[in-house]
């Protein structure tokens, strides 16, 4: 998780490249900044959250292959982090968003949480 200081192609391919395997199945949103992953070599579909569809089941098996639900969860989940900090400035968000990911991905709280702490700040 990062901030990135603009949502365009040019800007998300090289990291796109770098941390998803080619050949990918890659599931998104109808936003357009996604529209070139089949051309960078990845599987794409998505889902159209302006025609209210936020899951789609297209073999009919009853599980939705398709959504985006598990990063709404970690969007919705660092909004409810944020919003006790009100007035986060921008040149900080970036350390903000490192620290949430680092609990996120720890799936530890409290006591749990010291071990994995201390060892990403010695590793």
């Amino acid at each position: 998780m990062r901030m990135l200081p603009n949502v365009q192609q040019r800007t998300i391919q090289p990291i796109i490249t770098a941390t998803v395997a080619p050949g990918s199945q890659v599931y998104t949103d109808e936003y357009d900044i996604y529209a070139r992953l089949e051309a960078w070599g990845y599987g794409h579909q998505t889902v159209c959250h302006a025609h209210g569809e936020y899951a789609r089941d297209d073999d009919g098996d009853g599980f939705c292959e398709v959504h985006v639900n598990t990063m709404e969860g970690v969007w919705s989940l660092l909004r409810s982090w944020l919003r006790p900090h009100r007035g986060i400035s921008q040149d900080k968000l970036p350390l903000y968003l490192t620290f949430f990911a680092l609990l996120h991905n720890a799936r530890r709280r409290g006591r749990a949480l010291l071990g994995q702490l201390i060892a990403a700040l010695v590793a």
